[in-house]
């Protein structure tokens, strides 16, 4: 936990035509596993193959060919529990869900529903400042991913591509603690960086690499306290699944559209059906896609091809003790040793690269000043030219140059940000720079007063009423700035305004 005080965000509330509702959320997360091989076989993982290249015979359904459980998926999975603060499970075990499609070449599909790999553990949700939703996690467990059906490459058939066919995937399965769409979508958002922090998971969404399914109920007031009092999911009422979201804002307009349609249903005398739906974001609205199937509907059965999975609890302390700092930790040290606000250091950490970058930058200088100039002048710039931090031009030691200038006196903040453009544009060493195109402030204050004395000479008027209202003496400063083309020393220029000024 973060050595911060946290309040819980106020469930999100909704008023239907007779009475106002909460809404219950809970989430199932298909996250693919970050390997090379997939998870029962040797056949290459790389998105963007041709299609079925990257296909086993085993992946392809051909008879005699048995799985062999790829270990580094194994620890990957182990390795997500532990950032996850989850209990690992020394045994688990692999099951068959039967069911028939496309692009399911086995007719099953090998997963874990009775002994998962990881049980219990907890994500702590940031809403803002101040403000988090502690969401529990119900288990993570391994499974095959599917193939991919083509329905747009001709008007009269279905192509199907196997390359994604046998890629590990982890399934995490939260409790229905999440109480509202921004919160859906920030659990989503911090489940993304944790994964990315460990490098269990890409977390590309544009791919499908994380993907999530989404359960929403809706109760009335006071309802969501007594289940979880008495553990009854009967008083969170009938859920839906919408099933296979990859975008955050969706999964929000989803959830939204979902919640009015229970709330409609309900309050017209009607019954909501268990069912799994698709949305759509062209119309804004879910659909029908079929009825909610059971557990005994897939005809779970052990996998008759694979032994039970026994790991030792040496092999799970190995990986524990390879784990990196995460998120809400390194969160909590910026705020501790840097001295920066906690929406700062959410920035700074949102992601490891450029939470790496900006501790190269802040190394030995202040903390507060490199954070500024990471957030506002960098971050920006890449915003701008819509690059992420490993595409920046300009490396943390140039940008921790351009601060060393303005702490020595050196340059001033205007002319440090035109270096910073200098560099960013054209690349460079920031000293160097300054020293070749005479950018170096202006510190001689006899030189600076020379300057003053020739700017309160030439405007009389402008002295006569700065002397009957002090604050205009800010556009004597903007003169001789101007005058100097930005290089004086602004301290200096300030002082010795007022002192002429009187």
């Amino acid at each position: 936990m973060l050595d911060l005080t946290y309040e819980a965000p106020k469930p999100k509330v909704i008023s239907g035509a007779r009475e106002d509702w909460e809404l219950v959320i809970g989430m199932e997360v298909h996250a693919q596993v970050s390997s090379k091989a997939k998870l029962f076989s040797g056949a290459s993982t790389k998105f963007g193959s041709e299609p079925n290249s990257n296909v086993a015979f085993i992946d392809a359904g051909m008879p005699g060919m048995l799985p062999v459980i790829n270990e580094f998926c194994v620890a990957q999975a182990v390795r997500t529990g532990l950032g996850l603060k989850a209990e690992i499970n020394l045994f688990s075990a692999f099951d068959r869900k039967n069911y028939f499609y496309p692009d399911l070449p086995q007719g099953y599909q090998i997963s874990q529903l009775y002994h998962p790999i990881v049980g219990e553990g907890e994500v702590l949700v940031d809403m803002g400042p101040g403000v988090a939703r502690l969401v529990r996690i119900e288990r993570i467990h391994l499974e095959q991913d599917a193939g991919k059906s083509i329905h747009d490459m001709d008007p009269n058939m279905s192509f199907v591509d196997l390359n994604r066919t046998g890629v590990a995937l982890m399934e995490i399965v939260s409790r229905p603690d999440i109480r509202g769409p921004e919160e859906a979508a920030a659990y989503v958002v911090k489940l993304r960086q944790i994964l990315r922090y460990l490098g269990t998971c890409d977390g590309n969404m544009q791919n499908g690499n994380l993907r999530a399914d989404v359960n929403v109920s809706v109760c009335r007031p006071g309802d969501y306290e007594k289940y979880r009092e008495t553990g009854d999911f009967g008083h969170l009422g009938t859920r839906c699944e919408i099933k296979n979201m990859n975008s955050m804002r969706f999964i929000q307009q989803a959830i939204e559209y979902e919640a009015k349609r229970q709330i409609s249903i309900i309050e017209d005398g009607g019954k909501v059906d268990q069912e799994t739906r698709l949305y759509d974001p062209d119309k804004g609205e879910t659909r029908s896609m079929r009825s909610k199937e059971e557990a005994h509907d897939y005809r779970y059965f052990p996998c008759p091809d694979l032994l039970p999975l026994e790991i030792e609890q040496a092999w799970v302390d190995d990986i524990a003790a390879s784990l990196p700092e995460l998120p809400d930790e390194k969160k909590a040290r910026f705020v501790n040793d840097f001295g920066m606000t906690e929406y700062d250091a959410s920035v700074l950490t949102a992601e490891s690269e450029a939470a790496a970058y900006f501790e190269e930058v802040a190394q030995g200088r202040d903390g507060k000043l490199a954070a500024n100039w990471v957030i506002n002048e960098l971050f920006g710039r890449l915003k701008k030219d819509d690059l992420d931090i490993t595409q920046s031009p300009v490396s943390a030691a140039q940008l921790g140059g351009i601060i060393d200038l303005i702490t020595k006196g050196d340059i001033s903040g205007k002319i440090a940000k035109d270096l910073f453009e200098i560099v960013f544009s054209e690349g460079g060493e920031p000293a160097e720079i300054v020293e070749e195109r005479g950018m170096k402030q202006v510190t001689d204050t006899g030189a600076i007063e020379k300057v003053v004395d020739e700017i309160i000479e030439a405007n009389p008027d402008q002295v006569a009423k700065a002397k009957e209202n002090p604050k205009l003496a800010g556009w004597f400063v903007g003169q001789v700035m101007k005058a100097t083309g930005g290089k004086a020393n602004p301290k200096a220029v300030n002082e010795i305004v007022a002192k002429k000024l009187g």
